[in-house]
């Protein structure tokens, strides 16, 4: 019986998606498996895409993983290969190349990997500082990936997710000190090509204890949603939190740690005018199916069940970020103030 060992870093193994029918044959004794992992994203200055290699060994020949695993040639291919994106635009029912210049993927070395079951301390990645190309109203795009490995070639292709269009609509958050209170909502305009949002939300306070001034946040996580789960209104999606949630988080984060505790006489907490950040982060289908047929929203260190990477493993898709810092709502504000054990100031004047 064949036993198949990967030796992957735990970034590179990750979350890969879509209903590809892409076959790979594991088991052929001592052929590397390329595995892929890339997430194209408008809103950052620099791409990375991961391209690491599995390995395979045979009862005749076999190989100890876990000292293999450590290894830094038997996850990276030596030197650089040949890697980059080519650019496409929808042109009627098509995408076609942009005529751009072919976007070349150079490479460098991460230098403080932290150390686990994987060679550390470097890790090599491949990256571009080119811009992509932002969706608009009027001109979708796509990428191309190719890799070239002696004479094989590895390739995938995304389309973007976002455009000018994603935009986060709420600008106040309202909740209120009462057991009885209703919902609120946060409000965004959807991302061209996402079929998910994670959406969070945090409030963000300072708190003084004597001349030591700390900053300190609690947060709502609302989880990954597909387009299907969320709420849907006139061309807009929006996710709901209970408008006492606040001041319940406040409770389990301050607990005892008042301006009547011993401890720590005289403690003030103040905010900003915009205390509240709201983040949404929107995602293409290709890491959606991943994360959806692996069952998980963080790294694994298996080889997944779902590829969309022709000639190896792994997921190339795409995802954006937008984040914006809003009000708070001003009975909110004097429902904080009027919690006078906690100590929360207004430095507004």
């Amino acid at each position: 019986m064949k036993k198949l060992f990967f030796a992957l870093s735990l970034l590179a193994c990750v979350t890969m998606f879509n209903a590809c029918s892409t076959d790979v044959e594991l088991y052929a004794d001592y052929k590397d498996i390329p595995v892929v992992y890339g997430l194209l994203d408008t809103s950052v200055d620099t791409n990375f895409v991961r391209i690491n290699r599995a390995f395979s060994s045979s009862n005749d020949h076999p190989i100890n993983a876990t000292e293999v695993a450590m290894i830094e040639d038997s996850c990276n291919y030596p030197g650089k290969l040949k890697a980059y994106l080519l650019e496409l635009k929808k042109s009627g029912n098509e995408y076609v190349p942009t005529g751009r210049d072919t976007i070349f993927l150079d490479t460098l070395t991460i230098l403080d990997k932290d150390p686990g079951v994987f060679y550390s301390p470097r890790q090599k990645v491949y990256y571009t500082t080119e811009a992509l190309k932002e969706n608009t109203v009027s001109q979708r795009y796509r990428y191309r990936l190719e890799v070239f490995k002696g004479n094989d070639t590895i390739t995938s292709e995304t389309g973007l997710v976002g455009g000018e269009e994603f935009r986060i609509l709420t600008y106040q958050a309202s909740f209120m000190l009462s057991d009885n209170s209703p919902s609120g909502k946060l409000s965004f305009k959807p991302a061209a090509n996402a079929v998910f949002y994670d959406v969070k939300m945090v409030f963000n306070y300072q708190e003084k204890h004597g001349n030591k001034l700390e900053d300190k946040q609690v947060k709502w996580d609302f989880g990954v949603q597909s387009i299907d789960q969320l709420p849907y209104e006139n061309g807009v999606y929006y996710v709901t939190y209970e408008m006492n949630s606040l001041f319940n988080l406040l409770e389990d984060a301050i607990g005892n740690d008042t301006v009547f505790d011993p401890n720590h006489p005289n403690v003030e907490r103040y905010f900003d005018e915009r205390p509240i950040e709201i983040m949404i982060a929107a995602g293409g289908e290709e890491l959606y199916n991943y994360i959806r047929v692996n069952s998980v929203t963080s790294y694994s260190q298996a080889v997944p069940d779902y590829t969309n990477i022709k000639g190896g493993y792994g997921v190339f898709s795409s995802r954006v970020n937008r984040s914006k810092s809003v009000l708070l709502s001003t009975f909110a504000q004097n429902d904080l103030y009027g919690k006078k054990e906690w100590g929360f100031k207004d430095i507004s004047f």
